[in-house]
């Protein structure tokens, strides 16, 4: 009886053994497989931050180029304004500068429809509409002095008028 109980041992513990060796077996396909899946998903997932960064990083130099080209445009804009300023500021320095010397007298023409003129006779003008027998009256160098800074000031108001309104006007094309 010994010898079949040792048989049946022995037998039992290769039963054992092959249960053993086929869950190990069963254990270790199932935790490659789910390794599999697991890998799968990482690299999908992976995939698309990788995608999502991209599409972020062309935004972001579209977005750059747009403001590269708009930092463009405005020094265009700066400089042309800069330029007509500084060509009306010396427009107007040199009209002081010949008021200054004398060189340059205002004068303002006298009304034609007044009915006595300083001699007594009407001053009157032809039909052409040229000036030359009207009377003018010369203003006091101080007074066209003061004359020429108002009008410069306003000068430089319509040309910062015209800068702004070219500036909302791109914008808004932009837009």
């Amino acid at each position: 009886m010994r010898i079949d109980a040792v048989k049946w041992g022995g037998l039992l513990l290769i039963i054992l053994a092959l249960m053993a060796g086929s869950a190990w077996a069963a254990w270790a396909w199932q935790a490659s497989t789910y390794g599999q899946q697991l890998a799968k998903k990482e690299a999908d997932r992976q995939t698309e931050r990788t995608n999502l960064a991209n599409a972020n990083s062309a935004q972001i130099l579209a977005e750059q180029g747009k403001r590269f080209a708009l930092e463009q445009w405005l020094a265009a804009i700066d400089q042309s304004h800069y330029r007509a300023l500084s060509d009306e500021q010396t427009k107007q320095a040199r009209l002081r500068d010949r008021l200054a010397t004398a060189d340059l007298r205002l004068s303002v023409l006298l009304d034609a429809t007044d009915s006595v003129s300083r001699d007594g006779v009407q001053a009157t003008t032809g039909a052409s509409g040229v000036v030359h027998g009207a009377h003018r009256a010369q203003l006091d160098p101080a007074h066209a002095q003061r004359i020429i800074g108002i009008t410069g000031d306003g000068d430089q108001g319509l040309i910062a008028l015209q800068a702004c309104q070219a500036y909302v006007k791109e914008v808004s094309a932009l837009n």
